[in-house]
């Protein structure tokens, strides 16, 4: 069997390191450099002919800077001979850009997956992608996690009487019916819209009743949390009365930590596939590293990664 590597980019250490040490190994030895001319310079420090080589390297700030860094090293790792490159995407570059519902606009997420495979990527390793036909953009083998468990497996242990899931919107209705399903809630839908890219939230109805219940909001991911606090506001005039929410990927962009903290959302569960930068108390954290570990150790040995779902 060939010999198993994984490298990380600089987007988020903490959990490459956890994810090797799960996986028994110890991170390759890499280097950058950035030049005068803003140029990248990467070198793979050790020796990676013929191996199955895994790259670690995530979607967070500065995004652009973090992806062609995934690129440069793929492509480094290619011309040093490494027998197969795996990108280990947490959360993937682009996820939200994933049809083409304006004219003259570019469909990003298939760019991603054109890049990976051109720098030299035989297949992809992600989470909770933000659609599933993503998975359709890539022409070579992708793997996609599912982080809902974790989420679930710390709620279960939390009091969670009286409380209905909520959807943000109809899209997200089959996402919020996963965990629901899970965690024997019943299933509320906002009727959301969006009139510009500014990412204001207007809530048109509720679909469901939340009078004298608890509401806990699920999706996929958070980005700056108006989806959420525009829902607290409409649920609360129904008579909602305790509010959570969970996601898989807290990308918690520009003052979403500031607006969770003054808000009366009293519990935010997310899990580390990406860096947090800003904390609250209200804020709980599940690591994904283990199921990552273990994929990763399925992907090398050639065993069943369907069996991580069960």
């Amino acid at each position: 069997m060939k010999e198993l590597k994984i490298f990380a980019g600089r987007s988020h250490p903490e959990l490459a390191r956890e994810i090797c040490a799960h996986v028994g190994v110890e991170p390759g030895q890499i280097s950058f450099v950035t030049f005068s001319n803003e140029n990248l310079k990467i070198k793979i420090e050790e020796n990676v002919r013929e191996c199955d080589v895994f790259v670690i390297q995530t979607s967070c700030s500065p995004v652009h800077d973090h992806l062609l860094e995934l690129l440069i090293m793929i492509d480094a790792l290619k011309y040093a001979s490494a027998a197969r490159i795996t990108a280990v995407l947490p959360y993937y570059p682009y996820v939200r850009s994933d049809k083409k519902d304006e004219p003259r606009i570019s469909v990003t997420a298939r760019l991603v997956a054109d890049l990976l495979q051109t720098a030299g990527a035989h297949r992809i390793l992600t989470m909770n992608l933000h659609a599933s036909q993503i998975v359709g953009f890539s022409h070579i083998p992708v793997d996609h996690l599912d982080g809902i468990p974790v989420i679930c497996d710390y709620l279960k242990t939390q009091p969670l009487e009286n409380f209905a899931a909520v959807a943000t919107d109809v899209g997200r209705a089959k996402v919020t019916e996963a965990y629901a399903r899970r965690l024997h809630m019943p299933v509320v839908i906002l009727d959301k819209r969006r009139y510009a890219d500014d990412e204001k939230a207007v809530i048109r109805h509720v679909i469901g009743d939340v009078s004298g219940k608890n509401a806990i909001f699920f999706d996929d991911e958070i980005l700056t949390g108006g989806s959420i606090f525009a829902g607290i506001d409409v649920l609360r005039e129904r008579g909602a009365m305790h509010f959570k929410a969970a996601c898989v990927h807290g990308v918690l962009a520009r003052d979403a930590v500031t607006r969770l903290e003054n808000s009366v959302l009293e519990e935010l569960v997310i899990t580390n596939t990406l860096p947090q930068r800003q904390t609250s108390p209200k804020i709980k954290t599940r690591s994904i590293a283990q199921l990552f570990g273990e994929a990763i150790k399925a992907i090398h040995t050639g065993s069943s990664v369907s069996r991580l779902f069960s």
